[in-house]
């Protein structure tokens, strides 16, 4: 298995485990709302932050594959 791919693995699955947990958590509070507005108030916070999880997990992706394995170096 090539380097850079092994080094994928964790940021894919903590995406993973974090969109699944974002999703099923916005489900939650818009099955359980009865307010049209409550409900379109509180699921913006849940799916930004699937899209924000998404976008960091791509960047990370980018990051490995150009050869930047540690990014805490930079600082």
């Amino acid at each position: 298995m090539n380097i850079h791919k092994r080094k994928m693995i964790a940021p894919v699955v903590i995406t993973v485990v974090g969109v699944v947990y974002f999703f099923f958590y916005f489900v939650c509070l818009i099955t359980t709302t009865d307010s049209m507005i409550c409900r379109i108030l509180m699921g913006i916070i849940p799916l930004s932050l699937i899209v924000v999880m998404l976008a960091v997990c791509m960047q990370r992706i980018r990051e490995i594959n150009e050869g930047e394995e540690d990014d805490l170096g930079k600082y």
